[in-house]
């Protein structure tokens, strides 16, 4: 059964603000973690590719186009506070046994859950 593993935005707090995900999940963050502030979001899709993270991101529009063979996209709406993130992605991830989001992408805001 394989978990999903997380990669945070760098528009994202660090990833210890997300302690529900933190603690169920392997989640680390562009920059706080890889030391990678201002790289393009193709170099993040390579990142997340390479080791099969799915990307929480404010700014979904601007990763759309990429392909996600091999990570995933989860949009998320900026309207969302910090526990309200980490309550409601977490709850969608947990509701499944293994990463069902590889080379998916869905949005999450107010009305989900």
């Amino acid at each position: 059964m394989k978990r999903c593993k997380l990669l945070l935005d760098e528009n994202l707090p660090p990833r210890t603000k997300f302690t529900r995900l933190n603690n169920r999940f392997n989640i680390k963050h562009i920059v706080h973690d890889y030391h990678k502030s201002g790289i393009s979001d193709r170099e993040i899709f390579k990142v997340a590719e390479r080791q099969e993270r799915i990307i929480l991101t404010l700014n979904e529009r601007d990763f759309i186009g990429n392909s996600r063979r091999k990570s995933g996209l989860i949009g998320l709406s900026p309207n969302l506070s910090t526990e309200d993130i980490d309550k409601k992605v977490t709850s969608i991830l947990t509701k499944h046994k293994k990463c069902y989001l590889i080379g998916k992408f869905i949005h999450v805001g107010k009305n989900n859950l």
